[in-house]
């Protein structure tokens, strides 16, 4: 079913104090949407809407790991809206660190609100979008979701799994009259970088100075990004707009377009070079 355009449509966005869900919020109710938008700091996101008219805003302050408290943030958006159109799942943060280098907790707070926050919120949005026959459901990955770097691996671990699980979920509800979008970002002038959005490891391992060095580069990077996130922010209502444009993935930047072929290009090469080895473990054939 197309993009609303009889009525206000309904966002229901994650993520949104900081970042492209941030500017993704402004964009939507400058544009005249109706936006349920989740956020650690409901006060951080009312404070930087400064001159936006917030009057179809429902800021909710939700742990996304929690499903019931998920579940009660879809509930209270369809109770004020009264529906629910697309759904942006947008939180997340970076984390720079060795694969070694990763304590057990780290690894554990990124696969619950990257994987698990995800997985919370399409279980609890896809009821509605049933019953309505309709829906949008978007994932906010990265062209770390494509590829990996040395210092990315957790990050990287959890991106991919999202787009695993987005990707059997667009088989799985076309039926229902529901499109799905993986979009894959590059680098953005965002607070992505910044110490409140990367964290880096605390057990730094001697051996591992390639990954000190990258991550003094990457903080001394913020300003520098080619992403416009307001353009990111507009790229992503047209693509709702264009009901998915008749595609699962969608890069943003052309940096995020440049790396995604050059890794897809390099993965193929690789499986055609194993093919023979490949096809050996087959049962012979008389």
């Amino acid at each position: 079913m197309p993009y609303p355009l009889d009525r206000p449509a309904t966002w229901f966005v994650t993520g949104t104090s900081r970042g492209l869900g941030l500017a993704l919020v402004e964009a939507l109710l400058v544009s005249g949407a109706q936006v349920a938008a989740t956020t650690r700091s409901t006060s951080r996101l009312q404070d930087s809407l400064t001159g936006v008219d917030t009057s179809r805003l429902l800021a909710l302050r939700v742990d996304l790991t929690d499903p019931a408290a998920v579940a009660e943030a879809v509930r209270r958006a369809t109770e004020r809206f009264g529906s629910l159109d697309v759904v942006v799942n947008n939180a997340g943060y970076g984390f720079l660190g060795a694969v070694e280098e990763t304590a057990d907790a780290q690894v554990a707070a990124m696969l619950d609100v990257q994987v698990r926050g995800t997985w919370n919120v399409v279980r609890a949005a896809l009821p509605v979008l049933r019953e309505a026959g309709s829906g949008h459901v978007v994932t906010i990955s990265s062209v770390l979701g494509v590829t990996s770097f040395p210092g990315w691996g957790l990050y990287c671990a959890a991106k991919f799994a999202v787009e695993g699980m987005t990707e059997s979920l667009a088989a799985e509800v076309a039926r229902f009259g529901i499109s799905v979008n993986i979009v894959e970002p590059g680098y953005f002038n965002t607070s992505f970088l910044t110490a409140d959005s990367l964290s880096v490891t605390d057990t730094p391992i001697s051996g591992y100075e390639s990954i000190r060095d990258m991550i003094s580069q990457h903080r001394q990077m913020p300003g520098t990004q080619l992403g416009d996130p307001d353009r990111a922010a507009g790229a992503l209502i047209a693509l709702a707009q264009a009901n998915g444009a008749g595609r699962l993935r969608q890069a943003l930047g052309s940096d995020s377009l440049q790396i995604a072929r050059s890794a897809l290009t390099a993965e193929l090469a690789e499986f055609e070079d194993g093919a023979e080895l490949a096809r050996s473990t087959d049962y012979a054939r008389s």
